[in-house]
């Protein structure tokens, strides 16, 4: 095999966990051949791995399967504690067909036997195109929910903007236009029946208007959420879910002197309208129970009904706009949202946001 030139070699920074100086020698020797300029840190011991993992960053890591006291595979788990997409290789005499897909299914790149080391360089190679298509996914993933976030933002700005113009506009309008109404109702001679009647039916139908207004108004941005925050907003939308629906639903709450920012507050709420959405349209429910609170270091917000319930397929499977819009937000909050349910046994929709995004109430 001609030797590579120098300035054509991959820089190639490796953590080998290993007891074995000759093994990694040897594979050292294999990588430098398949085109590698290798910096290698070898570890033998749990604690020597986690310094050196928690101490720096490494292009792959390679790790026997069984070391004294200790199995590589525990040396996956610190990687992954740290990073997701770094190669992780694992070399071994011999493993069964069962074991081998077993650490496949627990995270590991590749495996290498150890009699077959030649092979090694195209593992990492390959190793390598996989970590930077995965951080490049990684990095589009994030544009594409900062974007999302930016987009629900002007959304919500745009929903407030239109819920004070209707509010105000329309509703000062339509308070003009009744104010005249009575004036002419008042004028008009008692004699005039077909006319008083007419007037008393144009006033009955603005104030239905002024009604219709400020509902529209309500559901476009409601102004408990920004003036008396997310527990008073919560609590009036399970009432009027309940008025709505005649479905039972009750909202207890623990939380009362944290409140989540703004944006935050806007998403954890406009979750919980889309799963009363939901179980009004799907759970066949007669009672639903919410609960609001704050869990060591994180908000949660659970919604559970006691209607058909929900099946595993139904939550990994489903295309619902709905659901996604919801798991979207959650995971814009940095939260998480988890939906369990079993057929007649009920749905619950559980949401936690972290802490660190609420802030204290003024």
């Amino acid at each position: 095999m001609s030797a590579i030139p120098p300035h054509r070699m991959t820089p190639l920074r490796v953590l080998w966990v290993e007891d074995e100086a000759a093994h990694v020698e040897m594979g050292v020797s294999f990588l430098q051949r398949g085109g590698f300029d290798v910096q290698v840190h070898v570890v033998a011991t749990r604690e020597a791995c986690e310094q050196q993992l928690q101490a720096g960053a490494f292009d792959a890591v390679i790790a026997d399967y069984e070391l004294p006291g200790w199995m590589g595979l525990e040396a996956l788990e610190l990687l992954r504690k740290i990073d997701l997409h770094t190669p992780f290789i694992l070399l071994t005499g011999r493993l069964p067909e069962e074991v081998a897909l077993e650490c496949i299914e627990r995270g590991i790149t590749d495996y290498v036997l150890k009699d077959n080391l030649a092979r090694l360089p195209i593992s990492v190679r390959l190793g390598l195109v996989n970590r930077n298509a995965q951080r490049r996914l990684s990095r589009s993933r994030e544009q594409l929910r900062t974007l999302a976030a930016r987009l629900q933002s002007i959304r919500e700005e745009e929903r407030s903007r239109i819920a004070r113009e209707v509010h105000d506009v329309l509703g000062q309008a339509l308070t003009g236009i009744k104010m005249d109404a009575t004036w002419i109702l008042a004028k008009l001679p008692e004699g005039h029946t077909r006319l008083v009647a007419r007037a008393k039916s144009m006033s009955s139908l603005i104030d239905s208007m002024v009604q219709m207004v400020r509902r529209i108004a309500t559901d476009l941005r409601p102004g408990l959420l920004d003036n008396l925050g997310l527990v008073a907003a919560v609590e009036w939308q399970a009432s009027e879910f309940q008025a709505r629906t005649s479905l039972s639903c009750q909202v207890t709450s623990n939380l009362r002197d944290a409140s989540l920012d703004s944006e935050s507050a806007t998403a954890v709420f406009r979750i919980f309208q889309e799963t009363l959405t939901n179980v009004a349209r799907h759970a066949k429910a007669t009672k639903v129970t919410v609960d609001l609170s704050e869990q060591q270091d994180r908000i949660v917000l659970q919604v559970a009904d006691n209607g058909r319930g929900i099946d595993l397929a139904e939550v990994t499977q489903s295309k619902s706009v709905g659901l996604l819009g919801m798991r979207e937000r959650a995971a814009i909050l940095g939260g998480d949202l988890v939906i369990t349910g079993a057929p007649g046994q009920g749905t619950t929709v559980v949401l936690s946001v972290p802490m660190k995004l609420a802030v204290q109430a003024a």
